[in-house]
């Protein structure tokens, strides 16, 4: 081992965290699902009900102009952007998918903000529903950990 590291659970303790959730209606039974899976398991975490802000936007194009003022508020210790793009007959599903993804990362750079992407790719709604649950937990618990983390190193 190179170095004491906190436990896991200093990692996932929520208590002390503000964190805003943006979620894409666009495909909606499942990003519903995700946000309440998100929504759980923040709660879980210690996150208080009052610290978290939730938003919904049209579609993954529009997630990251919602996360950026969420960012430039810096009220969130963290954010979380949840959609769902299914892949349909035309190149829309990769241009959606590219352009949301790049920019959800770009926002987290810049502004040194961790940003949980649970932006769902999926070749059909199978394999969304089959997700949905997980990555929205996943999500939650990416966003609790790489909160504590920054709030250390800072």
């Amino acid at each position: 081992m190179f170095g004491a590291e906190k436990g896991s659970s200093d990692k996932l303790d929520g208590k002390k965290l503000s964190i805003g959730i943006v979620q894409a209606r666009f495909n909606e039974s499942i990003t519903n699902a995700l946000a309440e899976a998100c929504w759980h398991e923040l709660l879980a975490l210690g996150v208080e009900e009052k610290n978290i802000k939730h938003v919904k936007v049209p579609g993954a194009l529009e997630v990251p102009c919602a996360l950026q003022a969420l960012a430039e508020r810096d009220s969130c210790d963290a954010l979380i952007a949840l959609g769902c793009i299914i892949r349909g007959e035309t190149y829309h599903f990769e241009l959606v998918a590219n352009e949301s993804g790049a920019a959800v990362t770009r926002l987290a750079l810049d502004y040194q903000l961790p940003i949980a992407n649970a932006i769902l790719t999926t070749e059909n709604v199978a394999q969304a529903q089959a997700r949905q649950h997980e990555k929205g937990r996943d999500a939650a618990r990416v966003a609790v950990e790489m909160a504590n983390l920054l709030n250390e190193l800072a």
